[in-house]
């Protein structure tokens, strides 16, 4: 049996829920708090769906304290995911946070677990994710390491930290014009992505919950630790989807068991690590800013040393011999 509280968020996906949802059972949570959206209006099918969605956890075949907390009206993903986990960390101190689009492995609940307990009081350490996006690429000699970005496909977080969270993001307006937002984000690509994200966000263009956490992270200076391995894969992707749409459903990235739980000697960002997520997760490496940049520093380099350019030129030619 768990001790841990389980958030798990629910919708209109019964064929995903059945999946996510056995995962759940298996550990056995001694508390289970479920958010649930209501029904899209305009949308026939939703009611029904909804309805088979939240039969799947109507009934727990274990010892448990269940919480629900269901919209009777359909919220979005914003407002329904951000309200659900406020009414959860008024009920909790901490939490593992389940979407029903999120299947975990078997290592993750023990991840979040022993770690939700080793950093309970440690103010540097904000989210404890199940995901790794460093294609197989190991930072460290520990289990885990810790990243600014704070993946949300399986998470754990504690009351200390949600506290500070505000879906309305209030204050972005002033923070990205100081030297603070320079320093959390050095490079001038990944402030321009992140610029127009949160600018985005707070005009309402985009329906979602999850960057304004992070911005909430980076505001207050927390820090992730992230698995070596991935521990969490998305089954979402598909035409049903909210954000990961595509046209046919795909298998998500492959989930590894962790191995033994050894843990990193200081708690400090790895920049490399962080590096190859902006690169490949958030098109750093592909932005036009990016070619730019890097076109201005050769010139920049041609006028100050043309022996530099000479060298480069022969490298070229010498490589083609």
């Amino acid at each position: 049996m768990l001790d841990t509280p389980i958030a798990f968020i629910i919708f209109n996906r019964p064929q995903h829920t059945r999946q996510s949802f056995a995962v759940i059972r298996e550990q056995r949570p001694s508390k289970l708090l479920i958010i649930a959206d209501g029904a899209r209006a305009g949308h026939p099918t939703d009611a029904a769906r909804c309805r088979e969605t939240r039969e799947i956890v109507a009934h727990i075949d274990w010892p448990c304290e269940v919480l629900r907390n269901y919209a009777e009206a359909n919220m979005g993903c914003k407002r329904r995911v951000s309200s659900g986990l406020d009414w959860v960390f008024e009920q909790v101190e901490k939490a593992i946070v389940i979407e029903d689009d999120c299947l975990p492995n078997q290592d993750f609940f023990s991840f979040c677990d022993t770690l939700l307990t080793r950093y309970e009081a440690d103010s540097r350490v904000w989210v404890i994710t199940g995901n790794n996006f460093q294609n197989g690429k190991k930072r460290g000699d520990a289990a885990y390491y810790f990243s600014k970005f704070n993946h949300c496909w399986g998470w754990a977080t504690w009351r200390r930290a949600w506290q500070h969270y505000r879906v309305d993001i209030p204050f972005w307006p002033g923070w990205k014009d100081t030297v603070d937002w320079v320093k959390k984000l050095p490079d001038p690509v990944e402030r321009k992505i992140w610029s127009g994200l949160l600018d985005r966000v707070q005009r309402g263009e985009i329906d979602t919950w999850d960057y304004q956490w992070t911005a909430t992270v980076w505001y207050h200076g927390g820090l992730t630790a992230t698995p070596q391995v991935n521990l969490v894969t998305n089954i979402g992707f598909g035409p049903e989807a909210t954000h990961t749409v595509t046209a046919d459903d795909q298998a998500g990235l492959p989930v590894l068991p962790l191995g033994p739980l050894t843990h990193p000697t200081v708690v400090k960002q790895n920049l490399v690590a962080d590096r190859h997520v902006l690169n490949q997760n958030f098109g750093g490496s592909s932005h036009p800013d990016r070619f730019n940049n890097q076109l201005r520093r050769r010139k920049e380099q041609l006028f100050r040393s043309p022996q530099w350019a000479l060298k480069k030129l022969k490298q070229a030619f010498g490589s083609r011999g």
